[in-house]
């Protein structure tokens, strides 16, 4: 496979003697945001777990012939003509058969990159795609043309519950919620258990007066308080989103495991808390929450209160919840410093319930058994290693993880 607008990266590991069964379409050439280091972490788990190649486009999403694509399917009110009179710049067609296509985009805006797949149907013998994040603001009817792009894959995967079920009904496809997760053994503190020399970590949006609060207490404080300073330009709701480009995913993601495993406090609030007109109507929680229970931190915010959060984070103090406005900040700390074994379970918990439930293998495991597609020997490997550490873990003094 060769296009110069795309990048291929063959498996070349304890794979490389065998082809690979899986074609992933990555979108990290193109979209750099730190939220999508998330995502791109997920990709690397299965790279690593998995007989896989990589693809990347290399070039724009072809925002203008995306618009030229959207009228001629307006006027014709068909996929089919639509795909005839706009063929799409480059296409790339597919030379080896895999058993599984697995697209995996941030949002629904990148789905038009499958436009240039052509003969990903008769190459692969299933297909399933991911998609981290989706809001009802998104399926107004303009962009139906999207979703249209998944009409032929097996099963839809949405990292956000508030539309799977309008997608389900655009696509006719299966379409199941799946959340985030996290690489546990990155971000795992245990065995290394670093001190925790950041008292308090509040990175991404946060609340201007909880912000101040706290700047107030490690003023008065000897405290060590970790925040964002950056202030992003040329991206939409910048402010908001206290957003940045990164370089280098890999790298950024190691320096957040590093961060979190040396911070006592880690703040995580649920998903664009601060944004009222969209946060309220539809509640979502994102990766902040799993990096933060699996790191071990004691985590404080304001989660929100739909039953799949509590699914997932069922344990005790998973969260300690304060209001994102909270002024007195500094004495819920101050309190909760006094309560020495309240913490220590909290952080142990939070370790072990991540390694097995959270890891990126288990989200990969869900969406294999869904399509009927076996895990590979290294993805039973991992889930074992994880098993095995989090008993080491229990099998600790609960005080050993507080410092």
């Amino acid at each position: 496979m060769t296009n110069d607008k795309y990048l291929i990266k063959p498996k070349f590991n304890s794979f490389s003697n065998e082809k690979s069964r899986i074609l992933l379409l990555s979108m990290r050439e193109l979209a750099n945001l730190v939220a999508f280091c998330t995502l791109y972490e997920f990709e690397d788990v299965l790279y690593d777990t998995d007989a896989v190649d990589m693809v990347e486009p290399l070039s724009p999403n072809d925002g203008i012939l995306r618009k030229i694509y959207k009228l001629a399917k307006y006027l014709t009110n068909s996929k089919q003509l639509a795909d005839f009179l706009v063929p799409g710049n480059n296409p790339f067609l597919l030379e080896q058969e895999y058993e599984l296509f697995f697209p995996i985009f941030n949002s629904p805006f990148e789905l038009f990159a499958l436009h240039s797949f052509k003969n990903w149907q008769q190459k692969c013998k299933k297909s399933v795609c991911y998609i981290v994040e989706c809001w009802e603001s998104y399926l107004k009817p303009s962009n139906n043309y999207f979703f249209e792009f998944l009409k032929d894959f097996d099963h839809i995967f949405i990292g956000t519950k508030n539309c799977t079920e309008a997608i389900a009904k655009i696509t006719g496809r299966p379409c199941t919620y799946l959340p985030p997760g996290i690489d546990t053994l990155k971000f795992s503190p245990y065995p290394s258990l670093p001190n925790r020399n950041i008292d308090v970590c509040y990175l991404g949006r946060r609340s201007s007066v909880t912000h101040k609060a706290l700047l107030e207490f490690a003023r008065q404080q000897p405290i060590f308080y970790y925040y964002d300073t950056i202030k992003a330009s040329g991206i939409k709701n910048a402010a908001k989103q206290q957003t940045f480009a990164v370089n280098n995913p890999q790298e950024h993601r190691s320096l957040l495991a590093n961060l979190i495993k040396r911070s006592r406090y880690f703040f995580a609030n649920r998903s664009r808390v601060n944004e009222l007109d969209t946060a309220k109507i539809n509640q979502e929680f994102g990766s902040r929450f799993f990096e933060g229970a699996a790191a071990g931190a004691v985590m404080i915010g304001e989660p929100p209160t739909i039953e799949e959060f509590y699914k997932y984070f069922d344990w005790p103090d998973a969260i300690i919840k304060v209001p994102f406005d909270s002024p007195d900040i500094g004495e819920i700390i101050t309190d909760l410093d006094t309560q020495r074994d309240r913490l220590a379970r909290i952080r142990k918990e939070n370790v072990v319930n991540s390694l097995l439930r959270h890891d990126w293998v288990y989200r990969l495991r869900t969406i294999f058994e869904a399509i009927d597609v076996q895990p590979s020997e290294i993805m039973l490997s991992r889930e074992a290693e994880l098993k095995n550490l989090a008993n080491q873990i229990q099998q600790m003094s609960d005080t050993l993880l507080i410092r």
